[in-house]
Order: C-alpha cells, then structure tokens, then sequence
C-alpha cells in the first residue's frame, strides 16, 4: 500500500530534524528504569534541569525501590524540596516505591496499564519509560515542545496532547516515536522557541508552513487578567426586566403612594367632620 503524501513529507523532515539534532536523548539524569521513573515523576511542571540537580543525592541515599520504600517522608522531602510541589512529589514516589515492592518484586513494569497505575504515573511518564528504559513505547510523548512544534509543522491541526499524540502515532511508525519526542524537544530548545523561534536558523524553513511566522503558531493564548467581563444576557430576557420593572413599583414608590393616599382620606374625614358640626350648630 502507497503511503500518503503527508506521511512521506513527514518522514522526510523529521530525517532532516534527526540529522540537525542527532544527539536528541532523554536529558534526566538517571540509571536504570526505577530511576527514570521517580526522575520523570519529579519532572512534572519542572524543568530537566532542577531535576538533575535533586536527584543526584536523592539516589545516593535511595538508589532502588526497596530503599526509597523505606524512607521516611520528611527526608524524602528534603531531599527535593528544591523543586515545585516537592511534598506531593515526594508522597508518588514513595507510595511508588512501596508498590513496585508489593506488587512488582521491586522491578518496574513493562506495560503501559502497570505503568499508569503507579501513583503519579500518567500515560506520558508511562511512554518516556517504555521508550527510554525498554524501547517499546505504546503512544508518543506529548509535551510542550512537542505540541507547538508538531503544529507549526502541520502535523496535527489539534490543541490536546491527547489528539496530537494520535495524529503523530498515523504520521509515524512505532520505531520512530521515542526519537520523535526527543528530537522535537531539542528542536523546541534549541531553534524553534515558543516567543521567538529562530527561522533564520532553522533549517527546515523551506519544509515548514509556520517560517517566519511561527510565533503565531502553537502558542498558547495569554491568560486573562483582571476582573472577567459581567455576562450579558440576552435581549428577549432584558426586555422581559425592564417589562416587569415598568409594571411593579419600586417599594418606595408604592410606600409614597400609600402615604399620600392615606393623608387624603384623612384630610377628607376631618373636612366632612367640620360640615356636621357647622350643620348641627345651625340647626339649632
């Protein structure tokens, strides 16, 4: 069967990518699956690099799972605390840890579903071990890199890394997915940043749709600040408002009415009472 067109262009560019980056790898520091696995975890929301600089001494002191089993929290989190949410951090992978004893004989699992059972293990942690430590992944790693460059290639016209993970995954064969990742996160660092990506160094401008204009292109939208905007209904319900005010008076009104209405009467009761009083005077 005749592959496609967008699948043959693909393959061509990311050939070039490879060749532009041909030492893409996994940058955190780790040896072995085990360790892989808690240096990803610890990677959520942090960069490669703050991690490397934590795990060095949390693996001296806790270089497989029996032993980070074992641990207590408290030095567990000291051994992180350098980097953001470390006490929820250190709660994965010590529960993870725990697990991988009890249930795994210490070793870590080789499929996707043992994988994402282990407390703070999503599907992307799952597939940067079954790419790096085993060399089967099961899906593509979509991070943030990956996501914006995948669109500004015109791989994937999606927004979730959940629907750009399987655009890629028809693009590419299994063999390619580890080093796809790993390629378009160098790529991402290197040349092709988020606010201001280096066409004019890039080598690929000729191949990419989104050249010298890529910072429109996969970019999230800027956060809103300030107070959001009152919702406005809609004209049929505003009319019925305005409708129901001109029919009911306000309380003040109605009260003034009541008043006015009630020193009337009043008014009247002793202007009649006056009337009797000259009558019966001139009666007698």
């Amino acid at each position: 069967m005749a592959k496609s067109r967008a699948v043959r262009e693909s393959a061509t560019t990311f050939s070039r990518l490879r060749q532009a980056h041909p030492d893409a790898h996994c940058e955190l520091g780790h040896e072995g699956a085990f360790q892989l696995v808690v240096a990803t975890i610890l990677s959520a929301q942090a960069t490669d690099v703050s991690v490397n600089r934590v795990t060095p001494g949390l693996f001296a002191k806790y270089p497989d799972a029996q032993s980070l089993a074992e641990a207590s929290l408290e030095d567990v989190q000291a051994c992180i605390n350098k980097i953001g949410m470390f006490r929820q951090k250190a709660k994965n992978i010590t529960k993870t840890a725990k697990m991988l004893v009890d249930k795994h004989g210490g070793r870590v699992p080789s499929t996707l579903d043992e994988l994402v059972e282990l407390p703070g293990v999503g599907r992307k942690t799952a597939n940067v071990v079954l790419g790096v430590a085993y060399g089967s992944p099961e899906g593509v790693v979509v991070d943030t890199h990956v996501q914006r460059i995948s669109q500004r290639l015109g791989w994937t016209k999606n927004t979730t890394p959940e629907k750009i993970e399987r655009d890629l995954m028809k693009l590419f064969p299994r063999s390619d997915w580890d080093p796809l990742s790993h390629t378009l996160i160098f790529h991402g660092r290197r040349i092709c940043a988020a606010q201001k990506p280096a066409c004019a160094a890039c080598s690929l401008t000729d191949a990419c749709p989104s050249a010298f204009r890529a910072e429109n292109v996969g970019r999230k939208p800027p956060r809103q600040r300030g107070k959001p905007a009152k919702k406005k209904g809609s004209k049929k319900k505003l009319a019925k408002k305005k409708a129901a005010k001109k029919k009911a008076p306000s309380t003040k009104k109605a009260a003034s009415k009541k008043s006015t209405t009630g020193k009337k009467v009043a008014r009247q009761k002793r202007t009649n009472s006056i009337a009797r009083g000259k009558s019966a005077a001139g009666a007698r």
